[in-house]
């Protein structure tokens, strides 16, 4: 006996895609179908930067600052960047915050439908696909100022292996090599891990480098926030192995962030000089 209080939607066999049942019954949910009101202005809308990721024997680790900004204001501190995506795949958002939250959302959502429906995981690179067509379908609202540009990483069951994968505003995807890194600090933080990333890295010297990328990123780019020694705000971290996804303690990357900016102190641009007539040595 149906009831009436449930669609009949809600009942018929259909799609193993929930953004698919979306557009078809519901639209208006849809992030990228709502439009702007005109005069609207897209730099009042808070942006996240920046995500940085790099692969490890047996896995791999994606990482996060905490700063949102609007303009040329810190809208928010703490703001979370780097999200499962299911078990065994990873997804940092750049770009506007409040859009891109969502659109994890519904990739979460779209993963545990096809899972739910079709008996089984998608594949690494299904979901890789499943995310470029989210982002292709918010290209109006990227071409309005609001751009979305995530970053997908997960374990490859079949391959054994950590892969990173890329993408522009209109939902174009690459495969990144090792490592990776996306938002307004990436410059700066593909550079220095250039300088630090090994192929035979440890799951913890894989979390160094990531931070230290971040560090070098926050250090050039007044979008990215680096570790909040006073507020003891640090990035999110999480790594992804066989074993499923895993977020790192504050516990732990408090310790980790203290030794970096500790290190950082010696100046990696040389020694200070003294002041003219102190008679003080040059500092190491």
């Amino acid at each position: 006996m149906s009831d009436a209080r449930i669609p009949g939607a809600f009942l018929r066999p259909g799609t193993s895609s929930f953004s698919d049942f979306l557009a078809e019954n519901a639209p208006d949910l849809l992030p990228a179908r709502r439009s702007l009101p005109a005069g609207s202005a897209a730099e009042l809308a808070p942006h996240g930067t920046t995500i940085v990721a790099a692969t490890f024997p047996g896995g791999l680790v994606m990482a996060g600052d905490r700063r949102a900004t609007m303009g040329n204001v810190i809208a928010q501190r703490d703001i979370e960047k780097v999200f499962p995506a299911d078990e065994y795949s990873l997804v940092g958002i750049a770009g506007t915050a409040g859009l891109a939250v969502e659109m994890v959302r519904l990739f979460q959502v779209e993963l545990e439908h096809y899972e739910k429906i079709e008996g089984t995981i998608l594949s690494l690179d299904g979901k890789a696909n499943r995310l470029s067509a989210l982002i292709r379908a918010n290209l109006g609202m990227a071409m309005q100022g609001l751009a979305v540009v995530p970053m997908f990483a997960g374990y490859d069951l079949d391959r054994g292996i950590g892969r990173i994968f890329g993408y522009d505003v209109t939902g174009g995807r690459h495969e990144e090599l090792s490592f990776f890194s996306v938002g307004s600090g990436s410059l700066f933080a593909r550079g220095a891990m250039k300088k630090l990333y090994r192929p035979d890295l440890s799951q913890d010297d894989a979390v160094r480098v990531c931070l230290q990328a971040l560090y070098d990123a926050a250090d050039d780019d007044s979008a990215t926030g680096g570790p909040d020694l006073t507020r003891r705000i640090f990035p999110v971290v999480w790594v992804v192995t066989a074993d499923g996804v895993q977020r790192l303690p504050d516990e732990t990357l408090s310790t980790l962030a203290d030794q970096m900016v500790d290190a950082r102190m010696a100046r990696p641009d040389g020694p200070v000089a003294p002041l003219p007539g102190s008679g003080e040595e040059p500092q190491a």
